[in-house]
């Protein structure tokens, strides 16, 4: 099995729904053609570099799989016939491509995890009392 990373960008003008729809649409695929997700990513609505379809923004999904290399066609052919796709790009990934993969994840959860603070006791200075009949 290969492992393969594909990052697509869905039309902007789509509802949440329709976003969550598309996604899983994709990941049906990859488990009809024999295939496995391994990690995704919604990377959210973001600023397009350049005009595509006279729309400047997309919504951006990762999708990191393992299938057949006979899978990646008729993956990459459904990409072509959705109008809610504006571009995807699939690369195969090597070992290197993996190892920085995963340890990108593991900073990211590193990061996204609450850190444990640990307990400071402060103690406030008393107060001496003082009063206007003291100070006479």
């Amino acid at each position: 099995m290969n492992r393969y990373e594909t990052v697509f960008i869905m039309t902007p003008v789509l509802s949440a729904d329709q976003v969550t729809e598309t996604v899983e649409k994709y990941r049906a695929l990859i488990i009809a053609n024999g295939g496995k997700t391994v990690h995704e990513d919604a990377w959210g609505l973001r600023k397009l570099a350049y005009p595509i379809q006279k729309k400047s923004t997309g919504f951006y999904h990762l999708i990191e799989w393992e299938a057949e290399g006979s899978a990646v066609l008729p993956f990459e052919t459904e990409f072509r016939r959705d109008e809610r796709i504006l571009r995807f790009l699939t690369t195969a990934m090597e070992k290197h491509h993996i190892a920085y993969a995963e340890s990108r994840r593991d900073k990211s959860n590193r990061k996204a995890e609450p850190k444990q603070e640990a307990e400071v006791v402060v103690e406030m200075p008393k107060k001496e009392a003082s009063t206007t009949e003291e100070k006479a």
